[in-house]
């Protein structure tokens, strides 16, 4: 019987408010109200998180490797892109994505009532598990002073049980 050893990623992002009243909030693949985050793309925090997670636990290097700001054409992608990118390159490296788990550190949005929706529109657009919750840092820090949003999130992935690798 052959053993089979998931490994494990973690990571965090962090986006500004902007101050363009056109930039729309994005945040666990859902709009919300208030002020949008900077960003190359939607700056939407939990999905870059979850990016980055899974692709530090899959060793394909991170979101900057994949999808910096010298790659044009992810210029305002959505987190739900970006989620399904990764879900496609971890599916190509051999790998299958077990879970991934975010929390999002802010004083707004207040998102208890709509975690159901962040934990389905995420695990749709990454073809996966993905659980999300929220804390504030208790007045601390650029997130405490409500000038940011910060995520931090850990992802599981395993070898593909089939062996195969996908194009």
């Amino acid at each position: 019987m052959t053993m089979i050893i998931p490994r494990v990623g973690v990571a965090t992002d962090v986006h500004a408010f902007s101050d363009d009243p056109e930039c729309e909030l994005w945040l666990a693949c859902l709009r919300w109200e208030g002020p949008g985050l900077k960003g190359h793309s939607d700056a939407d925090v939990a999905a870059h998180a979850a990016c980055d997670a899974v692709l530090q636990a899959a060793d394909l290097g991170d979101l900057g490797s994949n999808f910096g700001t010298d790659r044009p054409e992810w210029a305002g992608a959505s987190g739900a892109a970006f989620l399904g990118e990764v879900a496609r390159l971890v599916a190509a490296s051999g790998l299958q994505i077990g879970n991934v788990a975010v929390q999002v550190v802010g004083n707004k949005p207040r998102m208890g009532r709509r975690y159901a929706e962040c934990n389905a529109a995420m695990s749709r657009a990454l073809g996966a598990p993905v659980t999300v919750s929220a804390t504030t840092s208790d007045g601390l820090g650029f997130t405490g002073r409500g000038e940011g949003v910060a995520a931090v999130a850990t992802a599981v992935v395993f070898p593909r049980q089939d062996g195969a690798q996908e194009d």
